[in-house]
């Protein structure tokens, strides 16, 4: 029957609900004439009738449905109880006929190779390769209709069980397909990736090769030889020692035999059929419009197809138009540099692009140097590079935001072959001159000049025009003029920010850079500068973090307030303050913490999260955090105390240079670093600050749209205009054309669904290869995880890994593991000892609260929130740069 089996030739890659990823791929591959041994695929209604005649299959269904991820026992058990019960329902007729006389027509002798193909399988956002069963050398009609039944029931392995729970797939909805194809008998085989799967980089074609059936190479039996093609020659080839192969024999099935010596290190592959399968794999790329992960073998001297499916794995490139021979050009980050590296809806992209200030035609366009990946905004830093200033300082200064960025920059401009391409910018320099000139200046005043006692009373009242200017212009627009108007400002925000106020923190910064450089030169060995950095005044996030604890303070004596904190709810936390007994007074300071730290959010770079005033569940797990962990003014006495030893520490250090030579030169040098160092390091904070106290009122202005569009029924909700540009939030407002609108914003909430799930690149040139550069040694136990140290001091502790604020559970003396962290997140730095993150530098966000809370931290540390467990016993050590778990949760501590 035609709804049971079908042919290779009756298919493409629409088939996928009738024949699974697989089937489809090797329909459409033979269609478009790609060498493919023939075959045929038992549908996917065969599959439905055969579970139909189970009278189990609904109850364990249900039981599946109940089951989680990683509750692995649990699995393993339920999985083991169906496939043994599908193994014994019998096929029905119908099936077993047309599967039969398929096989009839297709030559009967010959053996088959049967393999499972799902609904939910090599597709481009989820791969499901290797999920499901596969049998090779299947002869004879008995055997090809048990494999077909195991393939069924191998649905349910572990594995597979585990993949659909992880990836949000129901279990009913994910069908089977079975594809039974000749067997051909290879010399060779192996798999081709077009594009480097390690790298990512989209020109370069990677080739596995082994000898013999290619189940030994994807079953990881053996090493295979690796051959890497690019621009149409072999660039590399690594020869490895094959000892096994998998051979198929002639009564069925299939035997593992070691290799002959002087087989073993002999090239799998001669270099003109490495050249040919590349070729092929071009053609295969070409015609599905996307990188592919393709299987193949060498039999008798022709090349076939056995499998292709799109590379899930590579992090999306950016949609850029290069011109023919143009070299590569490099991109950043940058979430990475805001300590914010999840995925953001459009609209926060679009906000984003357009408040980049360089590579505009208008203040309303968005910058030309920035592209989207993955959710992601980047910055194109490639024209930068052609100044050789830039190549030399770039790094070094990046290397205070992140030291793996800035290794990977460090790594692309030693590449004399791309940077001798890179064409010339007739003007940049002056531009970039021009742009810094009154910041350097100011700069220069702030440290030589200006009292830099009065830098925060100035950069508060330059803040304060700063915020009074946005609100007037916004005031008396709507519609598509006032999104205009949020163009504009959008669009000259950073510039304002930059040119007017970025000198005074940076003042700060480079004043504790030369008091560092002189402490180390004229007092080796000396560690106040960990004790200066303490309790910088007028930090505006710190500010916010103590008055957090005052917040705490304000709900202990009132246990119904306390009460509530503890329960969480974010939304209505307001509301039920006014029916609770001492809701009034707490609810007079809450009101005044959110006048001025309502906007904030963790993520609060992105325009699209809820901030505070909407929603508190990130910031109420805080509160209750330090009621938890300390005591009544506790918070404000240790600032108080950090603030009295950083001022001792600054009298010591000028009284050991006072006994110097030229001690007295020394001291006025000295003393003038360190007013400017804690005059002014402290501002650091407050252009950020500006920056989200305008993304407040431009959220607002943003969500009141969407509730009139929403209303209209323009919109399904007032929060989907955050699916939309401002330009297109600007054009829908002028011309009410919705054509397309409802399907563009479900494409694009789906999108966003998968972006999520991305981990972004810190750097990527635009041929999608990533760069992570050569991180410096250092010293370290064995076994200890390397990162950055930005706050020096040894602690142990209990680790408690934090994925989101709203979910922090830190108790006293713990020590957190974090993905990131922004403003956002500092309230949760008083009740920990130490603090892990997998991004940042010296000068981020998370490392300039850890020095002046005096917590010692390391940053940079790849996958910590994965390689730690939470509850491990760790020691964190801030001053060398590594992490080292003593004890796994419910281990013995090692020594």
């Amino acid at each position: 029957m035609d709804v049971y089996v079908l042919d290779f030739e009756r298919l493409d890659k629409a088939s996928l609900p009738l024949v699974g990823g697989k089937g489809a791929n090797l329909g459409e591959m033979t269609r478009a004439g790609f060498p493919v041994p023939p075959g045929f695929c038992v549908t996917t209604a065969a599959y439905r009738d055969f579970i139909a005649g189970s009278g189990e299959m609904e109850r364990f269904f249900d039981r599946l449905d109940e089951l989680e991820a990683d509750q692995l026992e649990q699995i393993a058990e339920l999985g083991r109880h169906i496939r043994e019960h599908l193994t014994s329902v019998p096929i029905p007729a119908p099936i077993r006929s047309a599967i039969t006389s398929a096989w009839s027509r297709a030559e009967a002798e010959r053996a088959y190779a049967v393999r499972s193909s799902a609904t939910a399988e090599d597709l481009p956002s989820a791969s499901f390769a290797g999920q499901q069963d596969t049998y090779l050398n299947v002869r004879g009609e008995e055997a090809l209709l048990q494999a077909v039944r195991r393939c069924w029931a191998s649905l349910f392995t572990d594995r597979a069980i585990s993949y659909r729970a992880k990836n949000g797939f129901d279990h009913r909805s994910v069908l089977l397909s079975v594809v039974v194809q000749q067997m051909v008998f290879p010399d060779v085989s192996g798999i081709m990736f077009t594009a480097d799967p390690v790298s990512g980089h989209r020109g370069t074609i990677s080739i596995d090769a082994s000898f013999g059936l290619g189940e030994a190479l994807v079953s990881g039996l053996v090493s295979a030889d690796l051959y890497r093609v690019r621009g149409g020659s072999i660039v590399s080839k690594q020869v490895a020692k094959k000892k096994l192969a998998i051979f198929a024999l002639p009564e069925g099935g299939t035997e593992t035999r070691e290799l002959a010596e002087a087989v073993q290190e002999r090239q799998a592959l001669d270099d003109a059929v490495i050249m040919e399968l590349a070729a092929l794999g071009e053609r295969v790329k070409r015609h599905y419009g996307t990188d592919q992960d393709i299987e193949w073998c060498v039999a008798d001297g022709r090349l076939f197809l056995v499998q292709s499916r799109p590379i899930t794995s590579l992090y999306p490139l950016p949609e850029i138009a290069a011109a023919a021979g143009e070299p590569p050009r490099l991109l950043m980050s940058f979430g990475h540099q805001q300590m914010m590296t999840d995925a953001v809806k459009p609209m926060g992209l679009s906000v984003l692009r357009t408040i980049f200030p360089f590579g505009k035609n208008s203040l309303t366009a968005e910058s030309c140097f920035t592209y989207t990946a993955g959710g992601r905004m980047f910055i194109d830093i490639t024209k930068l590079l052609t100044l050789k200033p830039a190549r030399r300082g770039l790094p070094k200064i990046l290397g205070n935001v992140d030291e793996a960025m800035a290794a990977g920059v460090e790594e692309f401009v030693q590449r004399e072959e791309v940077i001798s391409r890179l064409p010339k910018e007739p003007g940049l320099g002056r531009s970039v001159i021009g742009f810094a000139r009154p910041i350097v200046v100011r700069l220069l005043r702030n440290l030589l000049i200006a009292s830099p006692s009065k830098g925060g009373a100035e950069m508060s009242a330059r803040m304060k025009s700063f915020e009074q200017k946005g609100a007037d212009r916004l005031s008396g627009l709507s519609g598509a003029a006032r999104i205009e108007r949020v163009q504009e400002l959008a669009g000259e925000t950073l510039r304002t920010l930059f040119q007017q106020m970025m000198a005074y923190p940076l003042s700060g910064v480079v004043a504790s850079k030369l008091t560092a450089a002189l402490i180390a030169r004229w007092l080796p060995g000396s560690d106040r500068m960990a004790v200066l950095n303490k309790s910088l005044p007028g930090n505006v996030t710190s500010e916010m973090g103590l008055q957090i604890g005052d917040l705490a303070d304000a709900a202990r004596p009132y246990p119904q307030v306390a009460a509530l904190i503890r329960e969480g709810d974010g939304l209505r936390f307001r509301e039920k303050l006014r029916t609770v007994e001492g809701g009034d007074v707490f609810g007079t300071l809450w009101d005044r913490f959110m006048e001025r730290y309502g906007m904030r959010c963790p993520g609060e770079i992105d325009i699209t999260r809820p901030r505070w005033y909407e929603d508190a569940s990130t910031l109420l797990p805080s509160i209750d955090s330090h009621m938890r962990t300390l005591e009544p003014g506790e918070h404000r006495l240790k600032f108080e105390q950090g603030a009295r030893e950083a001022e001792a520490a600054g009298l010591e250090l000028l009284d050991k240079l006072r006994r110097q030579p030229f001690g007295w030169l020394k001291v006025r040098l000295m003393r003038r670093l360190l007013r400017g160092f804690r005059g002014l390091m402290g501002l650091r904070e407050h252009p950020k600050y500006g920056l989200i106290r305008r993304f407040g009122r431009i959220r607002l202005i943003l969500q009141e749209e969407g509730r009139k569009l929403a209303e209209a029924g323009v919109l399904g909700a007032a929060d989907d205009v955050f699916y939309l540009t401002l330009e297109e939030l600007k054009r829908l407002l002028q011309e009410g054309r919705t054509d397309g609108l409802a399907s563009m914003l479900e494409a694009r909430k789906r999108e966003y669904d998968r972006f999520r799930s991305l981990t972004p690149p810190r750097l990527m040139t635009s041929e999608g290869e990533l760069l992570t550069g050569r991180r410096r040694r250092q010293e370290a136990p064995e076994g200890a995880l390397l990162g950055t140290p930005v706050s020096a001091g040894v602690v142990e502790g209990v680790a408690r890994v934090v994925m989101r604020p709203e979910e922090a559970k830190l108790n006293k003396g713990e020590i957190m593991i974090a993905p990131f962290t922004d403003p956002g997140w500092t309230p949760l730095f008083h009740s920990a000892v130490g603090l892990v993150m997998e991004v940042g530098g010296l000068m981020t966000h998370g490392a300039v609260v850890a020095r002046e809370y005096g917590l010692p931290a390391v940053v940079g540390i790849d996958g910590a929130t994965q390689r730690i467990q939470d509850g491990d016993t760790i020691r964190l050590d801030g001053t060398r740069g590594y992490v080292l778990v003593l004890k796994r949760s419910g281990e013995e501590r090692r020594s």
